[in-house]
């Protein structure tokens, strides 16, 4: 039987927001928000937390394990081998990426994106290709496969950096993109990457139902598009995929 691990990379290193991911939300922080909404996607059997190998990053190993996922640390610039690494030591047949700043993420929209690859249909998978979906949505998926031929023949340092772009990009992959259906929503941000995100973020959790009622991207939607001035608070960034 084919095992599928969600591994989320997170470092304390940010230059706009220091620590960024140990910020409390809901009188929790960032990180066990996306660890736990990572855990529910359906598919999943094992979530890891990828950081790096500096003590700068041992309060994030720490919070990790706090919440119960694996810990596995590497490189904090290669983070394609960090991910490999991870990968391989866990044993994973396909490989679920979400990034620790998107404590919004939803598990049903990651078990979609996971789904194009488990099922056959491709070997990488993401849901912004083009966005249509709030920025903090973001995941990818791909076959332990695919990572390992990446590892070994990406040499960009965007592509070691970023993990996905080699694989976006190489001949022969089939690729899938998991798009919204309707109106596109990528003009919302719901990543955290500043101060004026960590108060966007600050003032929309305190209105959301608690526990997994609220991890429908529908439910933090309604809200936003009930009192503009929330999406207000941190306008102006556009989508980085955003052509």
């Amino acid at each position: 039987m084919s095992r599928s691990v969600c591994i989320v990379q997170a470092r304390t290193a940010s230059t706009r927001l220091p620590g960024k991911v140990l910020l409390e939300l809901g009188g929790r922080t960032v990180l066990s928000h996306v660890l736990e909404r990572c855990r529910a996607t359906p598919g999943i059997d094992a979530v890891c937390c990828a950081t790096s190998e500096g003590a700068d990053c041992d309060p994030v190993a720490a919070e990790a394990e706090q919440c119960g996922a694996e810990v596995l640390r590497g490189s904090e610039a290669d983070v394609l081998d960090r991910y490999y690494g991870a990968a391989k030591t866990l044993r994973a047949d396909f490989v679920l990426r979400v990034t620790s700043d998107c404590p919004l993420i939803d598990p049903e929209l990651c078990g979609w994106v996971l789904a194009e690859v488990t099922s056959g249909r491709a070997d990488f998978a993401t849901n912004n290709t083009p966005p249509t979906w709030p920025h903090g949505l973001d995941c990818e998926a791909f076959s332990f496969a695919l990572l390992e031929r990446a590892a070994a023949e990406a040499t960009a340092p965007e592509e070691r950096e970023h993990v996905g772009p080699f694989m976006r990009e190489a001949a022969d992959v089939r690729r899938a993109n998991v798009a919204a259906e309707g109106e596109d929503m990528s003009h919302h941000r719901w990543t955290l990457d500043t101060p004026e995100d960590y108060a966007f973020l600050e003032a929309l959790f305190v209105r959301l139902p608690q526990g997994h009622k609220s991890w429908n991207h529908h439910v933090p939607l309604a809200l936003v598009e009930a009192d503009p001035k929330l999406a207000a608070m941190n306008a102006g960034a556009e989508h980085p995929l955003k052509k």
